[in-house]
Formats: C-alpha cells, structure tokens, sequence
C-alpha cells in the first residue's frame, strides 16, 4: 500500500509540483524584488536630496560584494578513469547460458526467460563478469569477492593518479561507493591502507544506495569541498558481481544477473581555484529526489532472501512506473535550475492549469536539449532507456552514449555514467561551454542528477580509456 501520509506544511497533494517549482525560485523573487525597490525609493531620494546619490551609488557595490562573498567554492573535476578489465573477464551471452544450465537448479521455464532477458537486454555480444564467475563451478567467496573489488577499485585510482599527475598525500577527501558488497574493513580504509592517504583524511564509505549511489557520492564531495576550500576529493563508484550475484530460481531475482556487469570508476574533484585551468568540468548543479516515502517506491527494488533462503535483489513489475513518477518529480524541481525562462514559463503555466484549475491537458515537457548539449542517462536496460527517451523526447544521437555503454559494459551500477562520459569523450563531442546532464536511477526509490560545464574545447582522453582503442567501432545498431 503507497502511503498516504499528509504532505508537508498541509500542503495539498495537487499543488506539490506548483509548491516545488515556487520553493526554487523564492529567493530570487524576494532579492529581485528588494533590489528593485530599494532602487526605486533611492532614485526618488536623489531628486529630493542630491546627497542621496553616493548612497545610490553603493546599493550594486554593496550587493556585489554581498553575493560574492557568500558564494562557496567552486568545484571542479580535474579528470576520471573507468577501469576495463582484463580480457579473461569477457563474458559472452553464450557463456551465461552456459553457466545457468551447468547450475543446475535453474528450471526448464526460467532458462527460457533468461535467455528472453538477455536477448532483450540491450547488452552485447561480450561483456565483462569477474574470471572467478565463469569457472565451472562458479568459485565464490569473501575473499575473491575483495579480490574483485581490488582489482576495479585499484586499476581505476591508478589510471586516475597517472592521468592527474596528483600525489596521493595531497587528496583530503575520500568517498567510496558500494551497494551491495561491505565488508570490513572497508573500501574507503582498502583504499587508504593501499595509497598510504594522510592520517586526518575524511573518509566515507556509502552503501544500499543503488545505481544513483554515483551521483549522491558527488554531491556529498562537493559539499565537504565547499566546506573546505582548497582541497581534493577523490570518489570511487563500483558494484561486486561476486558477492552479488544471485544462485536462485527466483524470476524477479534472476533479472540482476542478466543486466550487471563489473566496473569501476574514479573521480577527481578539487576546490582549488587554480585547478579552473587544468580541470575538464565545472560542477553546476546537484540534485536528489527520494521518493522512499511511497511503500511502492521503496519496496521496487529489495534485496532478500527467496523461498529456499537464498539471497538476491528482487525488481518488482512496478519499477518502470515508480521511474517514470520519480522522473517526473525531479525534472520538477531541475528544470527551474537550468532551463531558459521561455520554457520556464510554459512548464509552469501547464502546470498551475493541470493542477490548480484541473485543465484536460496534456503535461508539458520541457524541452530539455535547450538546456543540455549531452545526456548520460543509466543504462538500467534496454527498456529503461526506452522509456526515458521517450519522456524527454531525444534523438538517438543524445541515447547513444547510454545504449553504447549498455552494449559494451552492461550495467555497472553506479559506476555506468562515467563509461558514458568516457564514450562522449573518445568520440570528441564535448566543447568548452557545453552542458552535460548526468541522470541516474536507485533503489529506495531515488532520482539523482549532476550537471557539469565543459571548461575547453575539444576535450579527448588525456590518456587512453575505456572506450579509446575500439571507439571506431560505434555506435552499432543494437535493433529492436
């Protein structure tokens, strides 16, 4: 049962959207409209007493200094790596089958399902699962389960401290992601014991926060940057096929296997104001919607265990519209941030008509390709991606970094957005000015975004990466 719990100040149900939109934009209307009166009152002064002029005169140096002095420190992205594993991890589809057959305790029924999912998936030919995964039998663990993560974690930190040039001394914030797989001690202190980090570093280790869990580390990056200036953060995103993987004959567990693959990133974000000249990004704007309040929302997506205890993570048939109302709300609230006002102005008009006068119209949906020059959407699946195309109304050409990435890598997890921006770099898209949204989705249920700005033109791989040397081969036409 959804809950039903009274909105927030008493706020109507109808009018939550209305209520979003105006929250976002309140202080602006207020230091506009102060601003402005308080110009007007001076200006009539100035005609009654000319000494009123100096006053008048400091009302923008005043407001300039003001507005300055409260910004906090910008964030930028010096640069990233995504980890591509070894070929003796390629996993063809044909394998997959394989193992699930050799499992044994796979019916009849669900090995054709598998089969239908993973026909219908999105995926390629070849993807990567851990070497371990593929022997017959599987071999699992603890300890090849931390094998496994070492090995992401460690080749994509190594790339990235080789790309930066940074010492790993100088790096004071460390933030680490894993949803499934925490052992102790862990990633964040792996990482810290394997670089030798400074003693006083701020380490996080997040987990059970899904595929959105990427994003949410960002955010928390930029916050504790902002809260201390010039300073490095380093963020870690990967998911654990060992530890995740699921040996059941449960049909709504069995759709993890089929999408998930291995991988891993890593993240430089730095408040040095120096590093404007030499970072590859900006970071705009972060944004996160929970919808955990909703029962259906939060149960979409629950790890468990199935009728003969074994443990995996269940979808249920209500996700794809938990998603689409989770979009809705978000882009509810991102569109005020980064839309022009044009399309400002009809969102909300549609909106006031649909819910505050109950007009028979269609909702209106920004055109968010005025706002955004590259998008990096989940690669949840095929039909996620779908979806989403849909509801924004995008061209192929802005899906194919997301289906391409689908296609190559799979499902990561959190870690996917960062093949996605890897693949809009190798392929040279990405101008200084350009705007690039980055969307993901997550258990509990959530919705997050981060937004970067371009700062230079031409942007490639300062060393190869992930998509480097066969990035000539796409995009390919993944069919229906």
């Amino acid at each position: 049962m959804a809950s039903h719990a009274p909105s927030l100040l008493g706020i109507p149900k109808n009018l939550k959207f209305v209520n979003h939109f105006l929250l976002n934009n309140t202080m602006h209307f207020i230091f506009m409209s102060f601003l402005i009166s308080a110009t007007i009152f001076l200006s009539v002064q100035v005609l009654i007493n000319p000494l009123s002029l100096n006053l008048l005169l400091s009302i923008p140096l005043f407001f300039a200094t003001y507005y300055f002095n409260n910004q906090p420190s910008r964030v930028y992205l010096v640069d990233f790596a995504c980890y591509k594993p070894e070929p003796s991890c390629l996993c063809t589809k044909e394998m997959i089958m394989e193992r699930a057959e050799h499992a044994g305790f796979i019916s009849q029924e669900n090995l054709k399902l598998v089969r239908k999912i993973i026909d219908r998936s999105g995926l390629g030919p070849e993807t990567y699962v851990a070497d371990n995964i593929l022997e017959i039998p599987p071999k699992l663990s603890l300890f090849l389960a931390r094998k496994e993560a070492e090995m992401v974690i460690f080749g994509a930190i190594d790339e990235l401290l080789a790309k930066t040039g940074i010492e790993a001394k100088d790096i004071g914030i460390l933030v680490v992601n894993c949803s499934i797989f925490n052992p102790t001690p862990s990633f964040a202190d792996m990482i810290v014991n394997r670089y030798k980090l400074r003693g006083n570093i701020l380490c996080y280790s997040l987990s059970g926060m899904g595929c959105s869990a990427g994003v949410i580390a960002i955010d928390l990056a930029k916050r504790l940057l902002q809260s201390h200036p010039n300073s490095y953060a380093l963020v870690v995103s990967t998911e654990n096929g060992t530890s995740s993987m699921y040996w059941g004959n449960n049909p709504s567990m069995l759709l993890t296997n089929c999408l998930f693959r291995m991988g891993g990133s890593a993240v430089l974000l730095s408040s040095h104001s120096s590093d404007h000249y030499r970072s590859k990004y900006q970071l705009i704007h972060t944004l996160r919607t929970h919808m955990g309040a909703d029962d259906t929302s939060y149960n979409c997506v629950l790890q468990g265990e199935d009728e003969e205890n074994k443990v995996g993570v269940a979808l249920s048939k209500s996700l794809m519209d938990v998603a689409r109302e989770a979009l809705k709300a978000h882009i509810t609230l991102l569109g005020p941030l980064v839309l022009p006002l044009s399309e400002k102005l009809k969102f909300l008009v549609n909106l006031v008509g649909r819910k505050l006068f109950k007009m028979q119209i269609k909702a209106y949906m920004p055109d968010f390709k005025l706002a955004f020059q590259h998008f990096c959407i989940h690669p949840g699946g095929r039909a996620v991606l779908d979806r989403i195309q849909k509801s924004l109304e995008l061209d192929d050409w802005y899906m194919e970094p997301s289906r391409m990435t689908l296609y190559r890598f799979g499902n990561t997890s959190s870690s996917s957005l960062w093949y996605e921006m890897a693949y809009c770099e190798a392929k040279g898209r990405i101008k200084k000015g350009d705007i690039i949204w980055q969307l993901a989705f997550g258990s509990g249920f959530k919705c997050n975004s981060a937004v970067w700005l371009a700062l230079y033109n031409d942007i490639h791989p300062t060393f190869n990466n992930a998509w480097t040397d066969e990035i000539h081969k796409f995009p390919i036409s993944v069919g229906s």
